[in-house]
């Protein structure tokens, strides 16, 4: 399969962790249609880790845990397909998943056919467990062949966390997206850990591998599994921002069945989505920075920019420090001179206010850990 778009939707691993069951996958995909979150396009509903029982059957097969999954997964690949769904599933390249769950090492081709026999259509596959002398590049190989092979469409997560180079060999394995970080925690200091390292990575992105930034946190508030110290509404619009603008899969971590109406708002936000799903998929760039005391481009100061497929350019500014500052950049940044007469004209992606730059640069208050998100489009002067 060819996925042209980063792919949406949620996963069981941020709330729930190893507490899952055939209730729970069922009530939150009910949720996911009653909220608007699958038309919004959130359409891949994922079981991470501990789904199934510690051993294997006589032939080798994986087999979902009865007492969590007592009509076993194709019950629930069944349910959430009438849904108007897609159900993931989740494995391993070791021994052993990260939870000690049995993992698809030396399985890769009978673990697929099983997932394709039970109407699996996206596969998160960890790095857990992996013997010391294999290369990992071979074991995302072996098991992006058995699925590719396996007589069903299946969306390929390479969850590597970054390590071993991933992106350096990413791309010739057949994933259509993966983890270029190590996992992202319900807490400011995790999401900027994270965002930070994405300034050496966005030039190993690209369409139909599209580099993974983690799990959404947004909505989490400090509970579920990876809760820790929660983040405020602030730093949530900013995270999701970040994640949209960059290109980032977009896979829900909250509890959707009891999310607020502002958790909701923002996670349903179109322009963010536009911009993160924008068919021509460019590569992001930096540019400007922040004049308060200093002037320049730091790790807590930064604005990127991408080219959308109509002619429009979304802008994002974000201020990760824990000081309001005024944030800028220069329309030569974008390769326009003053020579070609052009300014842009840029709508909040949070608001809907139009602004417009002058004299070929534009200056806005960034609020700490906040951002400002535009989609610009080219106007005369």
């Amino acid at each position: 399969m060819i996925q042209l778009t980063p792919p949406m939707g949620w996963n069981s691993w941020n709330t729930f962790g190893p507490n899952i069951s055939e209730e729970t996958l069922k009530t939150a995909a009910d949720a996911l249609v009653e909220t608007g979150l699958r038309d919004a396009g959130y359409i891949y509903l994922v079981i991470d880790d501990c789904w199934a029982l510690k051993q294997r059957d006589e032939n080798g097969r994986l087999v979902a845990d009865p007492v969590k999954f007592p009509n076993g997964i194709k019950a629930v690949s069944d349910y959430v397909h009438a849904k108007g769904l897609k159900l993931g599933i989740y494995s391993c390249a070791g021994t052993m998943t990260c939870a000690q769950y049995p993992g698809s090492y030396e399985y890769e081709f009978v673990d697929a056919a099983t997932f394709a026999e039970w109407g699996i259509d996206f596969l998160k596959y960890d790095y857990c467990f992996k013997p010391e002398f294999e290369l990992g590049e071979l074991l995302y190989r072996r098991m992006g062949l058995a699925l590719a092979n396996c007589g069903r469409d299946i969306l390929f997560s390479a969850c590597s966390w970054g390590n071993d180079d991933t992106k350096s060999w990413i791309k010739t394995t057949g994933a259509h997206m993966w983890r270029s970080t190590h996992d992202v925690m319900d807490s400011w200091e995790s999401i900027k850990t994270r965002a930070k390292e994405q300034f050496e990575i966005q030039r190993f992105n690209g369409m139909g591998c599209f580099n993974d930034m983690d799990m959404l946190v947004v909505g989490m508030n400090g509970k579920g599994n990876v809760g820790l110290s929660a983040s405020s509404a602030t730093q949530y619009r900013t995270h999701f921002a970040l994640w949209a603008l960059l290109g980032s899969p977009l896979m829900i971590g909250c509890d959707i069945r009891t999310a607020d109406e502002e958790t909701m708002a923002l996670l349903k936000n179109k322009e963010l989505i536009a911009i993160n799903q924008d068919p021509a998929y460019r590569q992001p760039f930096l540019l400007g920075g922040f004049r308060n005391w200093k002037v320049g481009i730091d790790e807590d100061h930064f604005c990127f920019a991408k080219f959308l497929e109509n002619g429009d350019i979304a802008i994002g500014m974000f201020n990760l420090s824990d000081s309001d500052s005024n944030m800028f950049f220069h329309l030569t940044e974008l390769g326009l001179s003053r020579i070609c007469g052009k300014k842009l004209v840029m709508t909040d992606a949070f608001t809907g206010e139009i602004v417009e730059s002058r004299a070929g640069q534009f200056t806005s208050f960034v609020e700490k850990h906040g951002c400002k998100v535009y989609r610009c489009r080219l106007a005369d002067e």
